[in-house]
Protein backbone atom coordinates (compact mmCIF):
# COMPACT_ATOMS: atom_id res chain seq x y z
CA UNK A 1 0.00 0.00 0.00
CA UNK A 2 1.33 3.54 -0.77
CA UNK A 3 0.40 6.47 1.73
CA UNK A 4 0.32 9.92 0.67
CA UNK A 5 3.14 11.60 1.32
CA UNK A 6 1.25 14.58 2.76
CA UNK A 7 -0.04 12.08 5.59
CA UNK A 8 3.05 11.08 6.83
CA UNK A 9 4.53 14.42 7.12
CA UNK A 10 1.30 15.45 8.99
CA UNK A 11 1.81 12.44 11.45
CA UNK A 12 5.16 13.63 11.69
CA UNK A 13 5.39 17.49 11.31
CA UNK A 14 1.98 18.61 12.11
CA UNK A 15 1.97 18.52 15.88
CA UNK A 16 5.05 20.17 16.72
CA UNK A 17 4.14 24.02 18.02
CA UNK A 18 7.30 24.83 20.13
CA UNK A 19 8.59 26.98 17.50
CA UNK A 20 5.43 28.81 16.22
CA UNK A 21 5.76 31.60 18.93
CA UNK A 22 9.60 32.65 17.47
CA UNK A 23 8.04 32.33 13.64
CA UNK A 24 4.72 34.86 14.69
CA UNK A 25 7.45 37.09 16.87
CA UNK A 26 9.68 37.38 13.74
CA UNK A 27 6.73 37.73 11.41
CA UNK A 28 5.53 40.68 13.57
CA UNK A 29 8.73 42.71 13.55
CA UNK A 30 9.87 42.06 10.14
CA UNK A 31 6.22 44.38 9.04
CA UNK A 32 6.54 42.54 5.51
CA UNK A 33 5.99 39.28 3.82
CA UNK A 34 7.42 35.96 4.53
CA UNK A 35 8.94 32.86 2.67
CA UNK A 36 8.37 29.71 4.47
CA UNK A 37 10.68 27.34 3.34
CA UNK A 38 10.15 23.99 3.41
CA UNK A 39 6.84 24.85 4.05
CA UNK A 40 5.51 20.87 4.02
CA UNK A 41 1.60 20.88 3.98
CA UNK A 42 1.22 24.49 5.92
CA UNK A 43 1.99 24.19 9.47
CA UNK A 44 3.73 27.54 9.92
CA UNK A 45 2.37 28.96 6.92
CA UNK A 46 -1.35 28.88 8.14
CA UNK A 47 -0.42 29.70 11.42
CA UNK A 48 1.14 32.90 10.63
CA UNK A 49 -1.66 33.95 7.69
CA UNK A 50 -4.19 33.71 10.12
CA UNK A 51 -2.64 36.39 11.86
CA UNK A 52 -3.02 38.42 8.99
CA UNK A 53 0.36 38.03 6.95
CA UNK A 54 1.29 37.84 3.90
CA UNK A 55 2.98 34.53 3.54
CA UNK A 56 4.61 32.63 0.78
CA UNK A 57 4.80 28.82 1.39
CA UNK A 58 7.80 26.91 -0.71
CA UNK A 59 8.42 23.20 -1.63
CA UNK A 60 9.55 20.85 -4.00
CA UNK A 61 6.56 18.17 -3.04
CA UNK A 62 3.18 18.87 -4.82
CA UNK A 63 1.35 16.79 -2.82
CA UNK A 64 2.40 19.40 0.50
CA UNK A 65 1.67 22.75 -1.66
CA UNK A 66 -1.47 21.05 -3.33
CA UNK A 67 -2.24 20.28 0.63
CA UNK A 68 -1.56 24.02 1.89
CA UNK A 69 -3.93 25.59 -0.75
CA UNK A 70 -6.57 23.13 0.02
CA UNK A 71 -6.11 23.27 3.97
CA UNK A 72 -5.79 27.30 3.13
CA UNK A 73 -8.83 27.18 1.11
CA UNK A 74 -11.08 25.42 3.87
CA UNK A 75 -10.10 28.29 6.34
CA UNK A 76 -10.78 30.96 4.52
CA UNK A 77 -6.87 32.16 4.35
CA UNK A 78 -4.80 33.73 1.36
CA UNK A 79 -1.51 31.79 1.37
CA UNK A 80 0.42 31.46 -1.71
CA UNK A 81 2.29 28.20 -2.84
CA UNK A 82 5.61 27.73 -4.59
CA UNK A 83 6.24 24.24 -5.90
CA UNK A 84 10.32 24.44 -6.08
CA UNK A 85 13.55 23.44 -4.36
CA UNK A 86 14.70 25.84 -1.95
CA UNK A 87 18.11 25.68 -3.63
CA UNK A 88 17.15 26.86 -6.79
CA UNK A 89 13.80 29.21 -6.89
CA UNK A 90 12.80 31.78 -8.73
CA UNK A 91 9.75 33.39 -7.73
CA UNK A 92 9.88 36.49 -10.44
CA UNK A 93 10.93 39.43 -8.60
CA UNK A 94 8.93 39.49 -5.66
CA UNK A 95 11.38 40.63 -2.32
CA UNK A 96 10.52 39.00 1.41
CA UNK A 97 11.02 41.14 4.29
CA UNK A 98 11.35 37.47 6.09
CA UNK A 99 12.05 34.23 5.01
CA UNK A 100 11.92 30.64 7.48
CA UNK A 101 13.81 27.75 7.43
CA UNK A 102 11.81 25.47 10.15
CA UNK A 103 12.50 22.19 11.67
CA UNK A 104 15.75 21.41 9.76
CA UNK A 105 15.36 22.04 6.38
CA UNK A 106 18.46 23.30 5.63
CA UNK A 107 19.75 20.05 7.18
CA UNK A 108 18.19 18.33 4.31
CA UNK A 109 20.09 19.96 1.22
CA UNK A 110 23.00 17.47 0.53
CA UNK A 111 25.69 18.98 2.77
CA UNK A 112 27.68 22.60 2.27
CA UNK A 113 27.30 22.96 -1.30
CA UNK A 114 23.27 22.78 -0.88
CA UNK A 115 22.88 25.53 1.28
CA UNK A 116 25.05 27.25 -0.40
CA UNK A 117 22.62 27.36 -3.35
CA UNK A 118 20.10 27.81 -0.49
CA UNK A 119 21.62 30.86 0.90
CA UNK A 120 22.30 32.46 -2.79
CA UNK A 121 18.47 31.60 -3.57
CA UNK A 122 16.68 33.13 -0.45
CA UNK A 123 19.17 36.23 -0.64
CA UNK A 124 18.17 37.35 -4.24
CA UNK A 125 14.74 37.08 -2.21
CA UNK A 126 15.43 39.01 0.54
CA UNK A 127 14.62 42.95 0.76
CA UNK A 128 17.72 44.70 1.98
CA UNK A 129 17.91 44.14 5.84
CA UNK A 130 15.48 41.42 5.51
CA UNK A 131 15.98 38.47 7.80
CA UNK A 132 16.92 34.43 6.84
CA UNK A 133 16.08 32.46 9.97
CA UNK A 134 17.31 29.10 9.69
CA UNK A 135 16.29 26.62 12.84
CA UNK A 136 19.19 23.62 13.36
CA UNK A 137 19.25 20.86 15.85
CA UNK A 138 21.40 18.12 16.25
CA UNK A 139 19.69 14.84 16.77
CA UNK A 140 21.98 13.50 19.22
CA UNK A 141 20.73 15.78 21.98
CA UNK A 142 17.91 13.86 22.82
CA UNK A 143 19.84 10.92 23.89
CA UNK A 144 21.55 10.81 27.17
CA UNK A 145 25.34 9.97 27.16
CA UNK A 146 25.47 7.89 30.51
CA UNK A 147 22.34 5.81 30.48
CA UNK A 148 19.71 3.82 27.97
CA UNK A 149 17.04 5.84 26.72
CA UNK A 150 13.50 4.73 27.10
CA UNK A 151 12.02 4.15 23.65
CA UNK A 152 10.44 7.04 21.99
CA UNK A 153 6.77 7.32 21.93
CA UNK A 154 5.08 7.18 18.27
CA UNK A 155 3.83 9.67 16.26
CA UNK A 156 -0.05 8.83 15.35
CA UNK A 157 -3.04 10.54 13.55
CA UNK A 158 -6.21 9.27 12.47
CA UNK A 159 -7.86 10.28 9.26
CA UNK A 160 -11.17 8.56 7.53
CA UNK A 161 -10.95 5.39 9.96
CA UNK A 162 -6.96 4.92 9.18
CA UNK A 163 -4.80 5.09 12.28
CA UNK A 164 -1.28 6.12 11.08
CA UNK A 165 1.93 5.83 13.70
CA UNK A 166 5.79 7.19 12.98
CA UNK A 167 8.48 5.67 15.29
CA UNK A 168 12.02 6.64 15.02
CA UNK A 169 14.01 3.44 15.83
CA UNK A 170 17.38 4.26 15.01
CA UNK A 171 19.07 7.29 14.84
CA UNK A 172 23.04 7.25 14.22
CA UNK A 173 26.16 9.12 12.15
CA UNK A 174 26.24 8.33 8.60
CA UNK A 175 29.23 9.63 6.99
CA UNK A 176 29.01 13.71 7.55
CA UNK A 177 25.02 13.29 7.97
CA UNK A 178 23.01 11.74 10.76
CA UNK A 179 20.21 9.14 9.95
CA UNK A 180 17.03 8.75 11.33
CA UNK A 181 15.17 5.29 10.71
CA UNK A 182 11.73 5.86 11.07
CA UNK A 183 9.00 2.48 11.43
CA UNK A 184 5.83 3.65 9.67
CA UNK A 185 2.96 1.81 10.14
CA UNK A 186 -0.47 2.42 8.90
CA UNK A 187 -3.26 0.01 10.07
CA UNK A 188 -6.60 0.21 8.02
CA UNK A 189 -10.57 0.37 9.29
CA UNK A 190 -10.80 -3.19 8.95
CA UNK A 191 -7.62 -3.65 11.02
CA UNK A 192 -5.06 -4.69 8.24
CA UNK A 193 -1.46 -3.50 8.85
CA UNK A 194 0.86 -2.10 6.21
CA UNK A 195 4.96 -1.05 7.70
CA UNK A 196 7.85 0.45 6.29
CA UNK A 197 11.08 1.74 7.00
CA UNK A 198 11.50 5.17 6.33
CA UNK A 199 15.35 6.72 6.55
CA UNK A 200 15.69 11.01 6.89
CA UNK A 201 19.16 11.86 6.31
CA UNK A 202 19.68 15.67 8.57
CA UNK A 203 23.12 17.16 7.47
CA UNK A 204 25.56 17.91 10.10
CA UNK A 205 26.31 21.31 10.46
CA UNK A 206 26.57 23.81 13.44
CA UNK A 207 25.44 27.21 13.73
CA UNK A 208 29.21 28.32 13.40
CA UNK A 209 29.30 26.59 9.95
CA UNK A 210 26.38 27.73 8.74
CA UNK A 211 27.35 31.47 9.71
CA UNK A 212 30.66 30.64 8.14
CA UNK A 213 29.33 30.01 5.14
CA UNK A 214 26.58 32.91 4.60
CA UNK A 215 28.18 35.19 1.65
CA UNK A 216 26.38 38.47 1.76
CA UNK A 217 24.67 38.14 4.87
CA UNK A 218 25.58 39.63 8.21
CA UNK A 219 25.09 37.45 11.01
CA UNK A 220 22.86 38.58 14.06
CA UNK A 221 21.79 37.35 17.23
CA UNK A 222 20.88 33.67 17.06
CA UNK A 223 17.23 32.75 18.61
CA UNK A 224 16.24 29.23 20.39
CA UNK A 225 13.50 26.98 20.01
CA UNK A 226 13.31 24.93 23.54
CA UNK A 227 13.55 21.16 23.49
CA UNK A 228 9.92 19.50 24.91
CA UNK A 229 9.25 16.04 25.76
CA UNK A 230 9.14 14.56 22.37
CA UNK A 231 11.73 17.30 20.17
CA UNK A 232 14.88 18.34 20.22
CA UNK A 233 15.42 22.04 20.54
CA UNK A 234 16.55 24.43 17.80
CA UNK A 235 19.59 26.44 17.60
CA UNK A 236 17.84 29.52 14.95
CA UNK A 237 20.60 31.49 12.79
CA UNK A 238 19.72 35.00 12.22
CA UNK A 239 21.14 36.62 8.76
CA UNK A 240 20.53 39.94 7.18
CA UNK A 241 21.23 40.78 4.08
CA UNK A 242 23.11 43.00 2.77
CA UNK A 243 21.51 43.97 -0.70
CA UNK A 244 24.69 41.92 -2.35
CA UNK A 245 24.24 41.12 -6.26
CA UNK A 246 21.55 38.80 -7.11
CA UNK A 247 22.20 35.27 -8.08
CA UNK A 248 20.84 33.27 -10.69
CA UNK A 249 18.13 30.58 -9.51
CA UNK A 250 15.53 27.74 -11.41
CA UNK A 251 11.94 28.87 -11.31
CA UNK A 252 9.17 27.30 -9.51
CA UNK A 253 5.60 26.63 -10.58
CA UNK A 254 2.91 28.68 -8.31
CA UNK A 255 -0.66 27.96 -6.69
CA UNK A 256 -1.57 31.07 -5.57
CA UNK A 257 -4.81 30.25 -3.08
Amino acid sequence: MTVAPAIWHDVECASYEADLPLWRELAEASRGPVLDLGCGTGRVALELAARGHDVTGLDSEPAFTSALVARARERGLRVRAETADVRSFDLGGRAFALAIAPMQVAQLLGGREGRARMLACVGRHLRPQGILAVALADPFESIPADEDPAPPLPDVREEEGWVYSSTPVDVRHEGSATAIDRLRQAVSPAGDLDESLATILLDSVTPEQLEAEAAGYAVRERREVPATSDYVGSVVVMLEATGGPPQRCASARSTPT
